[in-house]
């Protein structure tokens, strides 16, 4: 940096979400997947978004990821309007920006664990080791096992261990135990509660799971494509505390 150039201070806000409205067309019918969301995230922010299938949770997340664009609105990435973004710039947004956690873990069964992460690492601008990030899920003595040799769980914190290890400033979780039993769900969930306050991320977790809402700071309930709507927890749970 010259000595003319000053840093500037990175906003508190990371999302500003303004009236998204998502319409998919099916022919001549249209589909109502959003219907005007106004949302704000802060940075660091654990957030825990609940509603049944059809509310419009994943659109929303989609969104978020720029995996999906909206119909109409707009969201701000920090002072970067995404909506006006191109596809390279989308692109470029995903890679170096977030990390995705989705219900299914999504692992290239010929690679190792540590081969599955490193596979993110070797794209990213400022990753952390592989091993580091399997260290911070739980899973440094299981780098060398392939997907084949891992539970459901520890294949779901590789998947974690992935997401995070390009040190992501939006972590995005779709139902991300989804297909565990309670025991193992309990330990991905500390495994992402752990992972978010170390590296500082704003995360962002979609689940039909009420009970998964404790873990938050702040619990938004989505209806009919409209956040109907908001609480914040002023101590979250620890994950041990959970039960359902």
């Amino acid at each position: 940096m010259g000595a003319a150039e000053v840093a500037r201070p990175m906003p508190a806000r990371a999302f500003t979400a303004r009236g998204l409205t998502r319409i998919y067309r099916l022919g001549e019918v249209a589909i109502p997947a959003l219907a005007g969301v106004d949302l704000d995230l802060d940075r660091g922010e654990f957030v825990v978004i609940l509603g049944p299938s059809g509310s419009g949770k994943s659109t929303l997340l989609n969104i978020l990821g720029a995996l999906d664009a909206p119909t109409a609105g707009t969201l701000l990435f920090q002072d970067h309007d995404l909506t006006a973004a191109d596809d390279a710039a989308r692109t470029a947004y995903r890679r170096d920006h977030v990390g995705f956690v989705f219900q299914f873990y999504n692992l290239l069964p010929a690679l190792t664990a540590a081969e599955n992460v490193a596979v993110v690492a070797d794209i990213a601008a400022h990753p952390m080791p592989p091993a580091a990030a399997l260290a911070l899920v739980g899973l440094a003595d299981r780098a060398d096992h392939f997907p084949s040799q891992l539970s459901g769980g520890e294949q779901q914190r590789v998947a974690v261990a992935r997401a995070i290890v390009k040190r992501p400033e939006v972590l995005l979780c779709d139902e991300p135990t989804g297909a565990l039993d309670v025991r193992t769900g309990v330990v991905v969930l500390e495994a992402l509660v752990r992972v978010s306050a170390e590296i500082g991320s704003t995360t962002v977790l979609i689940t039909h799971n009420a009970v998964i809402a404790a873990l938050a700071d702040r619990v938004l309930t989505m209806s009919d494509g409209r956040i109907a709507s908001e609480r914040r927890n002023a101590t979250p749970a620890s994950p041990r505390d959970l039960h359902w």
